[in-house]
């Protein structure tokens, strides 16, 4: 029901993951990213566990083929999950089980995982990973952006749209960029949208809150100032 992309930036270190489907609020099951530990995405018949346990079996020191291994021989479901897992050294392990509905399948590439089933053809994977690698040099978040696009124009969920989702992160557990759209007739352009609003304000905003490493900054005047200057440039 859903196609998704993992990505690794190798110059920053930044992850982030990328989601479609015609099924309403896919970004409330399907994606997890962690900063420094990696990203995941659990789709099909979803089980929402998947994509969490991989990541905190990532964050214990496991790589992602003996995590995802682990966790598939564990669910009784199996074939009927589909999974991908990408660990923060870009590395990255996928599941299609033999229950997905064709089309269905992933590939991969270093830095980068896709997977989907009830696509449109081996094509929509095929145009999401060469656009993400053609990408490569612009942001993250726009390299996601574009992926999804790609494989949109390549035919997609063959049943439709509904929803979208991405998230991107760096050194902190918590997200730099978590954006949704739970249910729109274009969800892809309306995530592009929303990307937009993001970078005029929250991006500024992002770096001056809390850390692992530090406490933020929390003088309003301060962030409001810079935020200004930044957006006047």
């Amino acid at each position: 029901m859903t196609w998704s992309i993992l990505l690794r930036d190798p110059t920053t270190g930044e992850l982030g993951v990328a989601v479609a489907s015609r099924f309403l609020a896919a970004g409330a099951l399907c994606p997890r990213v962690e900063g420094g530990v990696g990203a995941a995405s659990t789709q099909a018949l979803v089980n929402p566990f998947l994509a969490p346990d991989a990541l905190a079996r990532l964050r214990a020191g496991q790589g992602p083929r003996q995590a995802l291994a682990e966790l598939i021989a564990a669910d009784a479901g199996q074939a009927t999950r589909q999974v991908h897992v990408l660990a923060a050294d870009g590395s990255s392990a996928q599941h299609t089980g033999a229950e997905c509905i064709a089309w269905c399948g992933h590939l991969a590439a270093p830095d980068v995982s896709t997977a989907g089933n009830m696509l449109a053809g081996p094509e929509v994977l095929r145009a999401t990973l060469d656009a993400a690698l053609a990408s490569a040099g612009l942001p993250i978040a726009e390299r996601l952006l574009l992926a999804m696009e790609a494989g949109e124009a390549a035919g997609g969920d063959r049943r439709g749209r509904q929803s979208a989702a991405m998230q991107v992160v760096s050194g902190d557990p918590y997200p730099d960029l978590d954006l949704r759209v739970d249910d729109h007739p274009d969800p892809l352009a309306e995530l592009r949208r929303l990307h937009g609003v993001w970078r005029g304000y929250l991006r500024h905003f992002r770096r001056f809150l809390p850390g692992r490493d530090h406490p933020g900054v929390f003088d309003r005047a301060v962030i409001q100032a810079a935020i200004a200057e930044t957006q006047s440039e």
